[in-house]
């Protein structure tokens, strides 16, 4: 088990030489063996040139704000070593040509990567279930799924077997693997932090961030990452604030918002309504002041997300033909287009295939207007709400799942209940704002489940977003809890 349960605390100790990098690292590669055969949260693991990274690190080569500590990458994120496979047979045995650029932030302030994680397949679910190598298990119980498409990010973090974690957002894609596995996981704004090197799945909604155990290891790993970059055409040129410089300072006049359409939200699981509450009833004893807010426009976030997201993986996902990109078939094929059909069908699993024929079936001709027009229209509508609604409240509070974390294979055979998973995190990447998870309860049961609970702020307003996060993390101690392994 790893010496230290925050990062702060465990870059602390390295800068303070209370351990060395080297002696760290070897915590968490012994963390990985121990746990992993039964967590499967890895897709590959670079021992050698993470001691390597670690050594530098001790011999001053490497220095920063995050020296020596291990962090694990989600892999969709291309890197200039090992492989790049989405969890994909399609992408099996590619090598990316160089970093992304959130990659070379990370290792310019001395962190020090360990491995790559298991995600749905081209980051496409809520369950990790659809990985074409491993399903990922829940370290608080391992007959559970970790949530998606990040879980194998959540879960090497839950599980101790890295300091903190990168992952994904296109649908809740960190908000809510963080809270069925009990971790705090940022989605940034989107543009905030650069996307350059993330294999994309639906461009207008991707957004990376980060997991930790605390909100302050979020905030400092949004120091380092945060920025404008001009390899991505997205990423906007706003100044970048210090996310931990007032982190404890509570926010005076604090208004939080509560939509009635997410309390009508059918499928709520009682424990979760009731952590919740709870949840509330500690803001009010903190000052918070709670408004009645709408958001008209949520009951079509769910299919809006479903058309919108298929359709740009349509298009991005074009590229894997066998040819250009991609697993190529060694079955005989008579021309060209049994060659792309051939290669396509082995190469993506059955959820990314779904995915793939809704996107091309609505941007067909005929069908355009009625269904992908129309889902950003809804978009517009669904930005325009969230604008209201931050006129009369600092962060909007609501469950991130509806459910705490279910069995594996329990919704594998209703594709719609596993949308359904996301009905409230999707509107936060419809609309491009930021959102945050962290723990506020566990279920009542022989192996208790951690609960999430999300805050949803304005577009760049992850300072207050974080601030507000803290004081809810500073009166309560779920974060502080470990699954035992």
């Amino acid at each position: 088990m790893l010496s230290y349960d925050t990062l702060i605390a465990a870059r602390d100790a390295v800068a303070n030489k209370e351990i060395s990098a080297q002696d760290l690292t070897r915590q968490a590669l012994a963390r990985i063996r121990q746990v992993d055969p039964s967590i499967q949260a890895f897709n590959e693991v670079d021992e050698t040139r993470a001691l390597m990274v670690a050594k530098e690190v001790d011999d001053g080569i490497r220095t920063g704000p995050l020296a020596g500590v291990p962090i694990a990458l989600k892999d969709n994120l291309c890197t200039s070593w090992g492989h790049t496979t989405c969890s994909s047979k399609m992408l099996k045995d590619f090598k990316a040509p160089y970093d992304a650029t959130i990659v070379k932030m990370l290792e310019s302030a001395g962190a020090v990567v360990i491995g790559k994680t298991n995600l749905d397949e081209f980051a496409m679910g809520s369950s990790t279930e659809n990985s074409a190598f491993r399903t990922t298990r829940n370290p608080w119980d391992t007959d559970r799924i970790p949530g998606g498409s990040s879980g194998g990010s959540a879960a090497a973090l839950a599980a101790g077997m890295c300091c903190a974690s990168i992952g994904s957002d296109t649908g809740g894609s960190i908000r809510q693997p963080a809270a069925l596995c009990g971790v705090v996981g940022l989605k940034p704004t989107y543009g905030r932090v650069s996307r350059y090197g993330l294999v994309a799945f639906a461009s207008s909604l991707d957004q990376i961030g980060p997991f930790g155990w605390t909100v302050a290891d979020v905030a400092l790993l949004m120091n380092v990452i945060s920025g404008r970059d001009p390899k991505d055409s997205t990423s906007v040129d706003n100044a970048v604030p210090d996310y931990l410089a007032n982190l404890e300072q509570p926010v005076k006049g604090l208004r939080i918002g509560i939509a009635k359409e997410y309390q009508l939200t059918s499928g709520m699981d009682p424990q979760v309504s009731a952590a919740v509450e709870v949840a509330m009833n500690k803001y009010k004893e903190l000052g918070a002041t709670f408004v009645d807010i709408s958001l008209p426009h949520t009951e079509y976030g769910i299919a809006a997300y479903y058309v919108i997201a298929p359709c740009e993986a349509s298009s991005n996902l074009a590229r894997y033909d066998g040819v250009h990109f991609g697993h190529r078939t060694a079955e005989p094929v008579k021309d060209i287009v049994e060659l792309f059909s051939k290669s396509r069908y082995e190469g993506f699993g059955e959820e990314v295939q779904r995915r793939i024929m809704i996107g091309t079936y609505a941007l067909s001709s005929g069908y355009y207007d009625a269904y992908y027009l129309r889902a950003l229209k809804i978009r517009a509508l669904i930005k325009r709400d969230f604008d209201e609604a931050f006129k009369k409240c600092d962060v909007i509070l609501c469950p991130t799942s509806p459910t705490p974390a279910f069995k594996a294979g329990e919704k594998t055979a209703d594709p719609l209940s596993m949308y359904l998973c996301d009905v409230f995190t999707v509107t936060c990447n419809i609309a491009g704002i930021a959102g945050i998870s962290l723990p506020c309860g566990f279920t009542e049961s022989a192996k208790p489940l951690p609960i999430g609970l999300q805050l949803l702020g304005p577009t760049f307003g992850e300072e207050k977003l974080l601030r507000i996060a803290r004081m809810y993390e500073s009166a309560t101690d779920w974060h502080k809890r470990r699954p035992t392994l």
